[in-house]
């Protein structure tokens, strides 16, 4: 097969895969409606304090491998759903930022600084416009060069990566994502390091259980799911129980009431003065959203500020100016398709999102994001590059619906920033404990989430990163085979690791970041206290 032949076969996949309906005689596939549904339900969630892209997609997959199942027809309805919330998400997370000063995820806090001021001016149409434009324009970029660089990235990284060198290269990962993630790069790299740990439990490639105990409770392992939702999402409950029962009132949403509304829309020539503003911003996006475990709010950081040194306009950042928030939403939103490109041209996650659609791919199989996935032979077929297009396709389907009904959809969404917490919470603790039990099917695992919810909720309080854990619990796996493997191929050498060039280039960095971000932010530390 030529690569034609490959996009080609992707594509049809997508729209020519199992049938659920006809329409006027066409066939639509399952695939298509998956896609469609999972970016309905990003908008609405993200617009929807509380309910954030990746509590939807935790929540989502187990509920859609009790549907679908685990066969090979399952992977790209499955894939696209989770894709379809996570471009909806970033979308819908402006909505209340900029009606409600509340912001739906974290990546849409900056859009708070200049969208609720518009709002508040008589706006708010005009305001929820420049975001949506800018939002879509920056994911749709990050997208093009996901196409473009994940398959040659992947090239070379076959090409030059053995054993050693591809257990050197997670081990530099991990340390990326530990020393960067959170204000205290130790207290990443400890998260690491536990993940690593909990991992190791009654599995790897020997006979015998390890760290078990002697109970039958842990002989299996830790359960993958509930471990990461655990962290994840019910740490993240009991703190916002915790908060709700000590906050008296919600001032931010005094002023939900009554915003004024002049009419105003974005004009043609509103949106040419945003391009530069949005060009600037999703370059920023797209370089942080490469590299693993940054995330989309350093890149919404650095783009708001860059475009407050561009900005020349009357009204000043932080006082209500579409720019302020073009340049916000461009940058977060460009980060979503780039943080594809470690994923799928060296099976490493960067942010939450990506480890969910690895999750699909593990459970379901057929697919392995990897280098492997962008190996090309005219002699045999290899399917998944053909799923990896079809990937490719479904972002393209969900950039397309944002352009055409996204925007208006958000504009409907608005009333979701209302519903009081004290009912939300409660809903997304039974959505999850009903996601855990459908995947797993076994009562045991309810004492298992009650564990990482306290491992979760107590690294939260200790200001621990919750990202370098889950990560490095689902790259553990990985890194021992490949270390297992390159060890083999030593001939049992201990000091197998150091001896490919490659592999000690990524070591020496692997140190290097480390040692240059704690005394980053052990310098911060200085200044902080020398201030006060």
């Amino acid at each position: 097969m030529t690569p034609i032949d490959y996009i080609q076969a992707g594509i049809l996949a997508v729209f020519a895969g199992p049938e659920a309906f006809s329409l006027l005689g066409l066939p639509i596939s399952v695939t298509l409606l998956m896609v469609a549904g999972g970016f309905l339900l990003g908008i609405v969630g993200g617009a929807t304090p509380g309910l954030a892209g990746p509590f939807l997609m935790a929540v989502s997959l187990p509920i859609l491998l009790s549907i679908f199942g685990f066969t090979p027809d399952a992977l790209l309805p499955v894939l696209g759903f989770l894709i379809g919330v996570m471009k909806g998400a970033t979308v819908g997370g402006s909505v209340p930022a900029i009606l409600f000063n509340t912001p739906g995820t974290p990546d849409a806090m900056l859009t708070t600084l200049d969208g609720y001021p518009m709002a508040r001016n008589g706006h708010p149409v005009k305001a929820l416009q420049a975001a949506h434009f800018s939002s879509a324009s920056g994911d749709t970029f990050s997208d093009l060069v996901l196409f473009t660089c994940a398959p040659f990235l992947a090239i070379v990284v076959e090409a030059h990566l053995g054993f050693t060198e591809k257990a050197a290269l997670i081990i530099l990962s991990l340390s990326f994502v530990a020393a960067v993630v959170g204000s205290a790069p130790l207290k990443g790299l400890f998260a690491a390091f536990f993940g690593l740990f909990v991992a190791s439990i009654a599995t790897g490639e020997d006979s015998y259980p390890r760290l078990s105990m002697g109970t039958d409770t842990l002989q299996s392992g830790v359960p993958l799911i509930t471990a990461v939702l655990g962290v994840l999402i019910l740490g993240e409950i009991l703190v916002a129980f915790e908060d709700m029962f000590r906050a008296r009132r919600d001032g931010n949403r005094a002023h939900a009431e009554g915003l004024p509304d002049s009419g105003e829309r974005l004009t043609l020539r509103d949106r040419r003065a945003l391009l530069p503003f949005i060009s600037a911003s999703a370059g920023i996006g797209t370089i942080i959203g490469a590299l693993p475990g940054i995330g989309s709010t350093l890149a919404a950081t650095l783009g708001y500020a860059t475009g407050l040194r561009m900005h020349k306009g009357p009204v000043p950042f932080g006082k209500g100016t579409p720019e302020g928030i073009a340049a916000t939403e461009a940058a977060n939103s460009s980060v979503s398709g780039a943080n594809l490109i470690p994923v799928l041209s060296l099976g490493i996650p960067g942010n939450v999102g990506a480890v969910f659609l690895i999750l699909a791919a593990d459970s379901i199989g057929g697919f392995n994001p990897g280098p492997g996935v962008f190996r090309f032979s005219s002699a045999e077929v290899n399917p998944e590059l053909v799923i990896a297009f079809g990937l490719f396709t479904m972002m393209m389907l969900a950039n397309i619906m944002n352009w055409v009904i996204g925007g208006r959809i958000m504009r409907a969404c608005g009333v979701m920033a209302r519903i009081p917490t004290k009912l939300l919470l409660p809903m997304v603790l039974l959505l999850t404990l009903s996601a855990i039990y459908v995947q797993e099917a076994d009562f045991r695992v309810f004492g298992f989430a009650l564990v990482f919810a306290l491992i979760g909720y107590g690294m939260r309080k200790l200001q621990v990163p919750t990202l370098p854990f889950v990560i490095a619990f689902i790259l553990a796996g990985g890194l021992e085979k490949a270390m297992r493997q390159a060890f083999a191929a030593s001939g049992a050498d201990p000091l197998f690791l150091f001896r490919s060039p490659l592999s000690v280039v990524f070591l020496s960095l692997s140190v290097v970041i480390i040692l240059y971000f704690v005394r980053t932010a052990g310098n911060y530390e200085e200044k902080v206290e020398t201030q006060s």
